[in-house]
Formats: structure tokens, sequence, C-alpha cells
């Protein structure tokens, strides 16, 4: 079992996806008016967007580094949608267990310290461990459609984990927006990176939709072929 899930990005005109960069090619809230209408009640970020946005600045320092060392799970409660974060060995540090309006849910690998998910359960966070060494995305997709009734998740950042979905075959469905402007900077994260796969083909994807949101701002929906 898994969600549904959706990619959705903003994106410059040359694929990148840096926030303060799409946030002066497009200035409007079309990005959350566009995640609105693909109805999915939970979010699913990576640990540097959930760093950025979220978490405290300090990282979790474990007194104890001995790690969980099972496949687990943890339900704080039950609910319509979770703001899903992604890390893999605990280095996140939270100041609360709602954000948005959603509780928040971990998901880390079975390397991650007890200390950290003991720490979670104690402030009422919802987690997930799965995965020997790092974690096992189709496990944990498992999980959070079994254990957590979670039927649609848009994934909303950023390149190295929609990376990740693609290269695990995760991804339902892939929603672009493409704000009229170009970065251009060297090194700058695309909407999908990191896959560390030389010869990997191309994914072919089929358009579904196209539709001007804003000025000069495009949204695109594909299917997978």
């Amino acid at each position: 079992m898994k969600p549904y899930i959706i990619s959705h990005m903003m994106e410059s005109v040359d694929g990148r996806i840096d926030c303060d960069m799409t946030e002066q090619i497009d200035p409007s809230n079309s990005y959350y008016e566009t995640l609105d209408r693909l109805d999915c009640p939970s979010m699913l970020m990576g640990r540097t967007t959930m760093q950025m946005h979220y978490a405290d600045p300090q990282p979790f320092v474990a007194p104890d580094r001995t790690p969980l060392g099972k496949t687990a799970s943890y339900r704080a409660e039950e609910a319509r949608g979770y703001l899903v974060a992604i890390d893999s060995y605990g280095k996140l540090r939270w100041p609360s267990n709602h954000f948005d309006g959603l509780p928040l849910l971990v998901v880390v690998c079975e390397k991650c310290p007890k200390a950290y998910v003991d720490k979670l359960t104690e402030q009422k966070i919802s987690w997930i461990a799965t995965g020997a060494e790092r974690i096992d995305l189709p496990q944990a997709m498992d999980g959070l459609a079994r254990e957590f009734g979670v039927q649609r998740l848009a994934v909303t950042g950023g390149g190295h984990i929609n990376g990740a979905f693609l290269a695990a075959g995760l991804l339902d469905e892939i929603s672009i927006l493409i704000g009229p402007g170009i970065d251009g900077r060297k090194g700058m994260t695309a909407a999908f990176d990191g896959i560390d796969e030389p010869a990997r083909p191309a994914t072919l994807l089929r358009l579904e939709s196209l539709e001007k949101v804003n000025e000069g701002t495009v949204w695109l929906r594909y299917s997978f072929k």
C-alpha cells in the first residue's frame, strides 16, 4: 500500500527551485493556491527544507547514540493529514508538534538514535522508523497508508527528496509551476536532483493539463507513461 503521491514544485524556466529566487519571479500566492487544488491533506518535505522553515536552528544531539535498531512507529494522534518530515538520522529539533495546522510526523531510519524517537514520543510527535542504514521509502509510504491512513500526499521540496521518490518509483503525478524568470547560477538545485545513476534513462511523462495561473506563470500537470 501507499498514498497517491504528487510532487508539487515551483521552478524557474531553467528548472531551479531556490525559494528566494522563485519568490522573486512569482511573488504571488499561486504555489499554495494550486497546492490546495491538488487536494492533498498531507505534505512531505526533506530535512533541508524542514530545517529552513520549521525546525529549531540548533540540531538535536543525542545523549546516547545507541540506534533504535528496528522497524517501528508511534502515532501520537489520529488526523486527516500530517506534515511529514524526512530526517534519516534524527538531526532536527522541533519547537512544536504541529505546524500550519497539521500534526508533525517524522520518518527516520533504524540507525537513528533511540534517544531521538524517545524525544519525539515525549513531545507527542508521530514517527516511523524503517530501513537499516537509510530510510526505506517504499516501506515508509506503506506505513503512512496502513498505520496513519494517508491517502493523498504532496511532496513539496526539495530537489533531492523529489529525486529519491522518482528513483524509488513512488510518484503518481508531477505538478510543476514554471515562473517567468531564469536563475542560471552555478550549482543550484533543480526540481529533480541527486540521482547517482549515470546510465539512468529519462523518465517519460504524459501531459495531463496546462494552465496559466498568474502573470507569466504556467501550471503543468503530468502523469507517468
